[in-house]
């Protein structure tokens, strides 16, 4: 079966220097649509563009295009000359006669074998409505102290008996992602249904993992806080940026300086005197802390060298300590990550992520 590519095209100065602007776009249109293949920038001003469309309409391909509301009748104007159409009034828009299906600041055109959605966005703006619709059925599964070479060994019979095909990514160590694509008469429920029975307490079935372990916690009523010292609040914001998290974050204290770990958190200063910020103690009186003065269920502590300097013989840059906590069990983690100072916050972030789930495998899994 031929699948279809998804292509994206950004039109504008405004999606290529306005960072969260792009970034909202991307989001929500991998939100509503299946992967996306390529992500070409065009300025206003170049004029390959008309190239670039006429050769992208006579593919099998599809397309989004989403420009400024200023240039969105100039896009319409090329794919009329490339279509030999014209381009007519329809909602207040000036779009493609041919256009088959439309609404507020979007439409879609059909062109021989290719189809594309046009829409116009601006900053400060909701997102139109996305009309190209995606055949794939998909899902993703992420497994737990697996490699990946096992993880395919395992999961690849029960993909190929339900007619499905699977990527394997390892996000950090002990921690797959599965993305999950049905063929033609696939079956993903009962692949994930035959996995997870396989795989009852390393297999969790979601897209994204904080809203997954919000709704978990959500339904137990249970509360979760964080401390944070190398990751600046990256751990509070994986949360936060998702719908749901003020049913079950209690709060953060972003605790940078020994004093503020000190005042702030209790911890003592004679730990950090003798182990250091960056120590097993101290994130362990840390999560203590956080959940001293939260009360919550769970507690999650990171400090850390989060580079690009300030490391040392026996503590270098990518040395970082994570602690989680439960009303039960606590454990803590000494980690040497590599990559630059964004890559090791968020590399710490998904490892205080994994062991939060391990913690408590009878309400994670």
């Amino acid at each position: 079966m031929l699948i279809m590519k998804l292509h994206l095209l950004l039109i504008g100065n405004k999606f290529i220097y306005n960072t969260p602007l792009r970034e909202y776009v991307i989001r929500k249109i991998e939100q509503k649509t299946d992967f996306i293949h390529s992500i070409t920038f065009f300025k206003e001003s170049d004029n390959s563009l008309f190239l670039y469309l006429d050769k992208e309409l006579n593919t099998k391909n599809r397309q989004i295009i989403v420009t400024t509301k200023q240039h969105f009748s100039t896009i319409g104007k090329l794919l009329c000359t490339i279509t030999g159409d014209n381009q007519i009034l329809k909602e207040d828009m000036l779009i493609p006669s041919n256009s088959s299906v439309f609404e507020d600041g979007s439409y879609l055109l059909e062109y021989r074998d290719s189809i594309t959605n046009v829409l116009h966005m601006d900053e400060m703006q909701m997102f139109p409505e996305v009309l190209l619709s995606m055949e794939d059925s998909k899902a993703a599964v992420h497994l737990f102290e697996e490699d990946k070479e096992s993880a395919m060994a395992m999961l690849s019979p029960i993909a190929q008996m339900y007619d499905l095909k699977i990527d394997v990514v390892n996000l950090i160590d002990g921690w797959l992602r599965i993305d999950v694509r049905s063929k033609k008469y696939g079956n993903i429920s009962k692949f994930i249904a035959s996995a997870k029975q396989l795989l009852p307490n390393k297999l969790i079935a979601a897209s994204s993992m904080p809203s997954y372990i919000i709704e978990k916690l959500s339904a137990s009523g249970k509360k979760i806080s964080f401390a944070e010292s190398c990751t600046g609040g990256l751990l509070t914001y994986y949360f936060t940026k998702h719908n749901g998290a003020s049913k079950v974050l209690e709060g953060s204290l972003v605790t940078y300086s020994n004093t503020m770990k000190e005042n702030w958190l209790g911890v003592h200063g004679k730990t950090l005197q003798e182990y250091g910020a960056v120590s097993s103690e101290v994130v362990m009186e840390m999560s203590e802390g956080a959940m001293n003065v939260s009360n919550a269920d769970y507690t999650v502590s990171i400090s850390g060298i989060a580079g690009d300097t300030g490391g040392a013989l026996y503590k270098p840059v990518g040395t970082v300590y994570v602690s989680v906590r439960s009303k039960e069990h606590h454990k803590e983690s000494r980690l040497h990550l590599n990559g630059d100072r964004n890559y090791v916050q968020q590399q710490s972030v998904l490892f205080a992520i994994k062991m939060l789930l391990l913690l408590d495998k009878e309400t994670f899994f």
